[in-house]
């Protein structure tokens, strides 16, 4: 047994952070089903704009789409990939069927140009819903300020949310409250919990890609070699450890018995931006039962090589990641302004690329419409 199937035995679901419409088609998604113990798939604007605008893959269904008629650059961006949302959702139900809900889910994001708009943000979550018609679909919401209300919303109105974009501790409770009180919600409108999924993506090697530039600075070298590569999964021990506090105790417990499930952290961003840093440190040390790690494609690659399993790693050593964090602290490096300035990055990054994105498809539609034309002379 590989070590991405072996994650099962400590409680830890692998998914897939990569999508692309002939891995779905050449049967590449349900193979990593069934040797890996894939369990759920995300996307992201990047990743759509990698698969569509850098290629030449989806031509076909774009002129297949434009000849039913003319359509805009948004209209054509959300057929193709509500498609591979749809064909990649269909693909992992079994997955969700056999795990009552836990797993088998794919993500979509809402628009990242709505991030900061909470009332925008809702519609637009419940007009993907319902045009993927798949009750194994997670909507992606971002943990910016307009975003967090919107989970409970959203939550409440019975969607399954993935939280993106979450950096800090502080605000993971507050998404973790906005998960809860949604459920509240959804109990004294008379509704049924047990149905609803959410999990709460928290990157991890952003964190440790800024504070690294930060600790470049320092002028103690010894204490910035001591630092590095440290602060994300300190972060990310600190996270997990909340969960325990947050869904415990009888405010959780009511919910529980009425069939809720635990919104799990999902650890996102796990490829090793530094080179000198192991392929799988992202993976290895943020093993731990009732979570989720995406992995992109390389990462997944090189974990069932190479990869080392230690069950119960994100418990290990509390104390010491929260003298890492402090240490920073004293080194005058905050973690809560980069953590703050990362989500900006974030959504910018998703926005532009969603610009990328809509520029390849506006040449790809004008050559296509320009060439129905010059045919028709």
């Amino acid at each position: 047994m590989n070590a991405l199937k072996r994650l099962e035995s400590c409680g830890q679901s692998p998914w897939l952070d990569y999508l692309k419409r002939s891995f779905i088609e050449k049967g590449d998604l349900h193979t990593l089903i069934e040797r890996d113990g894939l369990k759920g798939v995300t996307s992201n604007p990047d990743i759509f704009e990698k698969a569509i605008g850098e290629s030449d893959e989806y031509a076909g269904a774009i002129k297949q789409f434009l000849a039913e008629g003319d359509q805009g650059v948004p209209e054509i961006y959300e057929h193709l990939a509500i498609a591979d949302i749809r064909a990649a959702a269909d693909v992992l139900r079994p997955v969700h069927e056999r795990t009552a809900g836990r797993d088998g889910y794919v993500s979509l994001e809402c628009s990242p140009y709505l991030a900061n708009d909470t009332e925008a943000t809702v519609t637009e979550a419940l007009r993907l819903w319902k045009a993927v018609a798949r009750s194994n679909l997670m909507v992606k919401v971002p943990a910016t300020p307009a975003g967090i209300p919107a989970i409970r919303r959203l939550i409440a109105l019975g969607l399954n949310i993935n939280i993106t974009l979450l950096f800090s501790v502080d605000v993971y409770e507050q998404v973790a409250e906005a998960h809860i009180a949604g459920l509240e919600d959804v109990l004294r409108s008379g509704g049924d919990v047990s149905g609803i999924g959410s999990v709460a993506s928290f990157f991890v090697s952003r964190i440790d890609t800024a504070i690294d530039k930060r600790l470049d600075g320092l002028a103690d070298k010894a204490a910035a070699d001591r630092l590095r590569g440290k602060a994300a999964i300190a972060n990310a021990k600190i996270a997990y450890d909340r969960t325990k506090v947050l869904f415990s105790g009888p405010r959780w417990q009511g919910l529980a018995a009425a069939g809720a499930k635990t919104q799990r952290l999902l650890w996102a961003s796990t490829s090793a931006k530094n080179p000198s840093y192991k392929d799988t440190v992202y993976v290895e040390s943020l093993i731990g039962a009732d979570t989720v790690n995406t992995m992109p494609p390389a990462t997944m690659d090189a974990f069932r090589d190479h990869g080392e399993i230690k069950p119960d790693a994100i418990e290990q050593d509390l104390a010491g990641a929260r003298t890492i964090l402090s240490n920073l602290e004293s080194q005058g490096v905050s973690l809560d302004e980069i953590t703050r300035q990362l989500v900006e990055d974030g959504v910018r990054q998703f926005a532009d690329a969603f610009d990328k994105l809509f520029a390849a498809l506006a040449r790809q539609r004008l050559a296509l419409l320009e060439g129905d034309r010059l045919s028709l002379r």
